[in-house]
């Protein structure tokens, strides 16, 4: 370990795992790349959090083989931070679960629960499931058999649900956490962030497009920075990877500095507010509710 400063010291990794490699294959194979090294210092204590921009299967994969699932936990999600009105929203599954069953969505519920309260003090954290209508009997089979799953176990499991949740009230700011399955809110995350460019790029060309255009933005300028700033999802950081024994945090893949800097105080957050910790003592203490 190279000692930079009293802040700073770098650990060298020969091999690196790309993004076309097979996740499972990688961390197995690759046991020199940066991803296992970091992954083996944060399991035996050498650092609090990891943080990564590279391959997301190879980090889901690396996290759950080499730090460990937290018992009681079936599938460990990517909990990803969206902009919202007047608040933030918490979207989980972002990514890594493609294929689930009932049970892994109640869990995503629980493990929202813990995280907001824990890192936001927000004491009954609105949960809601994704779906494309607000009625019990609306969707496909797994999100109605997760809706009546999540109305029975809720109560005993300290969650506050809500309901269906369709995509248009989800950042009405009345909800914190969107559960779903990793296909869905992988394409929930990928639209919204889309949006978010295409209306940014559409009135910055709008008010660029003459003179005129440019003397009407004038009065408008600091209505329009406010709004700049609330759909920028550079400033809530990276995906939380909840679900295992250790903080791990996936940064976007076209991260920059920017980006960077608020994943790292993010990560920061998500360890001295111990939230891990606390998932791993309420899942331990609920753990017959967590089986089905």
């Amino acid at each position: 370990m190279e000692e930079i400063s009293d802040r700073l010291k770098i650990k060298n990794a020969t091999e690196t795992i790309e993004m076309e490699d097979g996740p499972t294959d990688a961390i197995k194979h690759k046991k020199d790349s940066s991803m296992v090294v970091g992954f083996k210092m944060l399991k035996n204590g050498e650092g609090d959090v990891f943080i990564s921009a590279g391959n997301s299967g190879a980090l889901l994969a690396g996290a759950t083989l080499l730090v460990g699932r937290i018992k009681g936990i079936d599938r460990p999600a990517l909990a990803g931070i969206l902009p919202a009105y007047k608040s933030q929203l918490l979207l989980i599954d972002s990514g890594s679960n493609t294929n689930c069953k009932p049970i892994n969505l109640l869990q995503f519920a629980q493990m929202s629960t813990i995280y907001l309260k824990n890192t936001f003090g927000i004491e009954k954290p609105a949960i809601g499931l994704l779906n494309i209508g607000t009625e019990e009997t609306k969707g496909n089979e797994l999100t109605k058999e997760s809706y009546k799953l999540l109305k029975e176990k809720s109560p005993e499991l300290g969650i506050n649900f809500i309901g269906n949740v369709e995509g248009r009230d989800a950042f009405s700011g009345r909800i914190d956490a969107i559960v779903t399955d990793g296909f869905t809110g992988n394409v929930f995350l990928k639209t919204a962030e889309g949006l978010g460019k295409f209306v940014k790029k559409t009135l910055t060309e709008s008010f660029a497009k003459n003179m005129l255009t440019k003397i009407c933005a004038l009065p408008s300028l600091p209505a329009i920075k406010n709004l700049k700033k609330a759909m920028d999802y550079k400033s809530y950081g990276g995906a939380l990877f909840l679900g295992v024994n250790k903080p791990v945090v996936k940064a976007h893949g076209s991260s920059d500095e920017i980006l960077f800097e608020f994943t790292i105080k993010q990560a920061e957050r998500f360890v001295e507010n111990k939230a891990v910790d606390k998932m791993i003592e309420e899942f331990e203490k609920n753990r017959g509710s967590n089986e089905k």
